[in-house]
């Protein structure tokens, strides 16, 4: 079921009469309703305010990286663990064929319901992920192979924990590193794009931003 937000719900109850006039098959109220739908989808979205466009960058039915990489890829193998303390889920690392093109995706991944936001931690990581995103990068460039970066976090994790295994530190190393990659590198903001933890996978050749 469809999640709308406070200022969508003029949008919400004409979709409702557009379902409800399907469900009787009049066609005609049904095309009637369809152009009042995109008035005022245009009329709604052409005028958002600052938190608005916050809101639905944090739209909780809005595509995560994971919806991404099923729809991109085929013959996808995920990588695990930065090889130094464990893996962490709120990084995904997937190296598989994108139209052909062998690729190295990596995303950050928030989860959907309450077991699955517990681990993937909310799409904060800990250093370990970024560690691993690096390690990911380092990999594709030693074959050759170019990297995207999905970027959808509300920043890096800032527990105890994270910072005592060097958080600040897993983040600026990572700065540095990509700044040098010799694969290209592109970065696509896929929702939020709080902080360290966005730019911890945003140094690249080319950066986009979804809508």
């Amino acid at each position: 079921m469809a999640t709308y937000l406070d200022f969508e719900n003029k949008i919400e109850k004409i979709q409702e009469e557009i379902v409800s006039a399907h469900a009787i098959a009049n066609l005609d109220a049904v095309e009637k309703h369809q152009k009042e739908l995109e008035k005022e989808v245009s009329k709604t979205f052409g005028s958002l305010s600052d938190y608005q466009k916050l809101q639905l960058a944090r739209h909780p039915d809005r595509p995560y990286a994971l919806d991404y990489i099923k729809l991109l890829m085929n013959d996808a193998y995920e990588i695990h663990g930065d090889r130094a303390f464990r893996d962490d889920p709120a990084i995904l690392c997937y190296i598989g064929w994108i139209d052909g093109q062998k690729t190295m995706l990596i995303g950050e991944q928030k989860g959907r319901g309450v077991k699955n936001k517990i681990k993937r931690n909310f799409g904060m990581p800990n250093p370990e992920g970024y560690r691993k995103a690096l390690r990911a990068v380092k990999m594709a460039e030693k074959f050759d192979i170019p990297v995207l970066m999905l970027i959808d976090t509300p920043g890096a994790y800032p527990g105890l924990g994270a910072e005592e295994r060097g958080q600040s530190e897993a983040i600026a190393r990572n700065l540095f590193e990509f700044a040098s990659v010799k694969v290209p590198l592109i970065s696509v903001v896929i929702g939020e794009g709080g902080s360290g933890g966005a730019l911890a996978i945003g140094v690249a050749d080319k950066l986009a931003m979804m809508r």
